[in-house]
């Protein structure tokens, strides 16, 4: 299936690992040009080369925290200014937060939606006139399954993953009449750096895929996903085949959630 992707750009933040570095890959192999930023400088420019090296794509790296205002503003410039245009926008920075209620402080809460909430209303405040400019683009926000149904401890991370939700309706609604199609990604249980970093504390008695397959008991389909899984659901909420897809929160969870 050609997903009409050759020759668009895209911006990624949180892009160095997991699902961002996954996405840069999957988005180059379909012949996007793309930009990505993270904090760390060392792993950021580490995957660029890594994924110039598989694809034979064109990879822009710009170090930016998206907590500050500034930083935002310059990935968006240097994106800009090397590819000419925008097209699609993955707003993916952030990791998990969960915790009992009583032991989140307001620093906690305020970390929390900085990244998550209003990293993803700076980046796309920037994007949507170099959309609206060139007549439509693709927004896609990474959220949680936890936004929809919160349960016991999980806070800050349910409440600003709901926020995102809810920022993805709004601004569908708000941008359709541009041809901005926004969409959010809800992911369930994943592997990731966090999980082997859990692993390493407490599981260690354990190889890591023992410890994978225990985590995916509980999944209906018995294991944890792959950020491969959600790098070709970008994919596709990204290409002219989801032309007609906007203002859905679609969960990417192996059947966990209880709600659709």
């Amino acid at each position: 299936m050609d997903l009409g992707l050759q020759g668009k750009v895209a911006a990624i933040t949180g892009g160095s690992e997991g699902i961002g570095r996954a996405t840069a890959f999957r988005l180059c192999e379909e012949g996007v040009r793309v930009a990505i930023c993270a904090r760390r400088e060392d792993v950021l420019q580490t995957t660029a080369k890594e994924v110039t090296s598989a694809t034979g794509g064109e990879v822009l790296a710009v170090r930016a925290d998206v907590t500050n205002p500034a930083d935002c503003a310059q990935f968006m410039l240097q994106t800009i200014e090397r590819f000419g245009r925008l097209d699609i926008l993955v707003n993916n920075a952030g990791r998990s937060s969960a915790m009992p209620f009583e032991q989140a402080a307001d620093e906690v809460w305020q970390e929390d939606i900085e990244v998550k909430l209003y990293g993803a209303i700076r980046c796309t405040r920037l994007a949507i006139p170099h959309m609206r400019k060139q007549g439509g683009g693709r927004i896609i926000n990474m959220t949680t399954i936890a936004g929809k149904q919160p349960t016991a401890r999980s806070v800050p991370t349910s409440v600003t993953r709901a926020a995102g939700i809810n920022l993805t309706k709004a601004l569908a609604n708000e941008y359709a009449a541009d041809n901005i199609l926004v969409n959010t990604i809800c992911l369930g249980r994943l592997k990731s750096a966090q999980w082997t970093r859990r692993w390493q504390a407490h599981f260690s008695h354990l190889t890591l895929d023992e410890f994978y397959a225990k985590q995916g008991e509980s999944i209906p389909l018995q294991r944890l996903g792959e950020a491969e899984d959600v790098a070709d659901l970008v994919c596709f909420l990204a290409s002219e085949r989801a032309r007609y897809i906007t203002g859905t929160a679609i969960n990417i969870d192996g059947g966990l959630s209880g709600a659709v």
